[in-house]
């Protein structure tokens, strides 16, 4: 069962790591690129105070986002403000979204996100993590998968094989960590591939941060997962 709670003082905890992080770069990295192509720093800043909102409307009944262009636009408006902007936005969507979360809810209610994907509300603080985490790890200022928690590294690995199951541009896939935890994902038929590897690289493979070099496919091809 998802505890909506703790995952909301995780998020707590990964969002004061981003802020302090983030305090402490130059004025000029805002500037700089990111690990996402095409995105600065300040994009992916701009991207996580924008997400907060969005996901504040999907806990309030609205749509996420007024339309995709809508969102892409935000993001290229905000991209290019000083640090301390960034920070007071980033910090204001934190606080908004903790405080729609602290108001009374049933939380096994299902809300609905981009693209009419649905979900059940007690896992929006978990996907809020995930954003705060891997855009952690994007900004490229020291953060990096190998830093995220245990726990968090196996819930986003069964969050992303669950996502890509039944994908047909996947082929069928188990994946397996040094710890011995497996997860099945991809088509439903056809032979398996087993991929195996530290956890943060399995992760970091999934969510298209790696290229899964550092991974063993006993001579197999190891596939590109598809993008998020």
């Amino acid at each position: 069962m998802i505890d909506h709670e703790h995952d909301l003082a995780l998020l707590r905890e990964a969002t004061d790591r981003l802020t302090r992080a983030v305090e402490a770069l130059a004025e000029s990295a805002v500037g700089e690129p990111s690990r996402l192509p095409g995105w600065t720093r300040g994009h992916v800043l701009a991207h996580l105070a924008r997400n907060a909102d969005a996901l504040v409307n999907v806990l309030s009944g609205r749509p996420m986002y007024a339309s995709a262009e809508a969102r892409d636009a935000d993001i290229a408006a905000g991209a290019a403000r000083p640090l301390a902007v960034q920070l007071d936005d980033l910090r204001a969507g934190a606080r908004l979204f903790d405080k729609t979360a602290a108001r009374p809810a049933d939380w096994s209610r299902t809300v609905t996100l981009r693209n009419g994907v649905t979900d059940s509300a007690s896992r929006v603080p978990f996907r809020r993590l995930i954003e705060i985490e891997l855009h952690h790890v994007d900004l490229g200022i020291g953060y990096e998968l190998e830093a995220l928690s245990p726990e968090f590294t196996e819930r986003e690995i069964g969050f992303l094989t669950d996502r890509f199951a039944g994908h047909p541009g996947l082929p069928a896939l188990v994946i397996a960590d040094r710890e011995g935890r497996t997860w099945r994902t991809g088509r439903k038929d056809g032979p398996e591939t087993r991929i195996t590897g530290p956890a943060p690289a399995l992760l970091g493979w999934l969510a298209g941060r790696r290229d899964g070099s550092a991974l063993e496919s006993g001579g197999a091809p190891v596939p590109v997962p598809p993008p998020l």
